[in-house]
């Protein structure tokens, strides 16, 4: 079921704090190369497909080193440009006990991807060449110029029968003062152009302002969540819940509604959910882009919806336990994890 997967996205350098040291601490930094669309197609080569990624650049050095950790990644270049200085950078703080981890965003708004003209890419020769396109929110949050770029590449996908794969992923630093009004319409658009969206009941209360009497979480959910799909004719929607337990342990349930495949509900779709995970946590970033790869591999790989959401719940646990935002588990290290087989060393 080997598949073309495409991201348009940024590319965002990652400089890390040692251990668990603050930043007004810290002598030295550490620093790798990532971003949603780079985790999420990074994963989906680890799972048999041939990905790529959708982006600009900067043309110098920088930009040098950049693309070469893009191919350790299994990612291909054939639609990365190379253009501008500059590159989107940010410093994480690895948290611990009480104290949250911290991200601090640096030099975004002028990377080369961000400042990259409305005609930079060919969509239209892009879109022939793949089956699936991811969009993350974020990228959404940017400027005007990149969310027409997202738009166009959209619809040029799904004119050439593809899959579009929109993240909501709704970040309040990056939409500032008014962000959930300012980002209404334009969620609203991708969503219209989207068949697999990952969200959950939250983005709908607050991003796409709909009304729930529901005080439970899963309640709203489950109203909310097949109202979005019904509106904007959305074939999957996954997500998760999460919660912390202390001394550096979460839990997560990840969720799949599929429209119009459950006799229950009448022909309207149905919700599986995975099993309830609970796991230490060694690094906290990129882990949802780990559950949406697991749900576009299983949606691409043809699997029941309850055996996809598993798969994805899994994927994202172990992007826990793994230094870095990438994932790096492949189909076979994710079986395992919910098969409950691993031993403490493999020999």
């Amino acid at each position: 079921m080997r598949k073309n997967v495409a991201a348009f996205g940024e590319v965002m350098m990652r400089l890390q704090v040692p251990g668990h040291e603050l930043l007004a601490q810290a002598g030295s930094l550490r620093y790798t190369f990532s971003g949603t669309g780079v985790n999420v197609v990074s994963a989906l080569s680890r799972f048999g497909h041939r990905a790529y990624l959708v982006t600009t650049l900067p043309d110098n050095p920088l930009g040098d080193a950049a693309e070469a950790y893009l191919r350790k990644l299994g990612i291909q270049d054939a639609y990365i440009r190379r253009d501008g200085k500059y590159i989107g950078m940010y410093f994480l703080e690895n948290g611990f006990g009480a104290r949250p981890s911290r991200v601090t965003y640096t030099n975004r708004l002028e990377s080369s991807f961000n400042t990259a003209p409305t005609d930079a890419y060919d969509f239209e020769t892009i879109a022939a060449q793949v089956d699936v396109a991811h969009f993350c929110g974020i990228t959404l949050a940017m400027n005007d110029a990149v969310r027409e770029q997202m738009a166009a590449f959209a619809a040029a996908v799904r004119r050439r029968g593809g899959l579009v794969v929109f993240d909501c992923n709704y970040r309040p630093s990056l939409w500032g003062e008014g962000g959930y009004a300012k980002a209404k319409p334009l969620y609203e658009r991708m969503l219209g152009l989207a068949d697999i969206v990952l969200m959950n009941e939250t983005d709908a209360i607050r991003t796409l302002g709909m009304p729930t009497g529901k005080t439970d979480r899963r309640e709203q959910l489950e109203e909310l969540v097949p109202e979005v799909a019904r509106t904007y004719g959305i074939s999957a929607i996954a997500g998760t819940h999460r919660w912390v337990l202390g001394n550096n342990t979460n839990g997560l349930q990840g969720y799949l509604f599929r429209s119009g495949g459950s006799s229950e509900n009448g022909g309207s779709g149905g919700f599986a959910y995975s099993r309830r995970l609970e796991f230490p946590v060694y690094d906290r970033i990129g882990a949802g882009d780990a559950f949406a790869s697991g749900i576009v591999h299983g949606e691409l790989s043809g699997w029941t919806p309850e055996r996809t959401v598993e798969f994805a719940a899994n994927a994202g646990m172990l992007a826990h336990a793994i230094s870095g935002d990438t994932p790096m588990s492949s189909e076979r290290d994710v079986l395992r994890a919910m098969e409950a087989t691993a031993s403490d060393v493999e020999r």
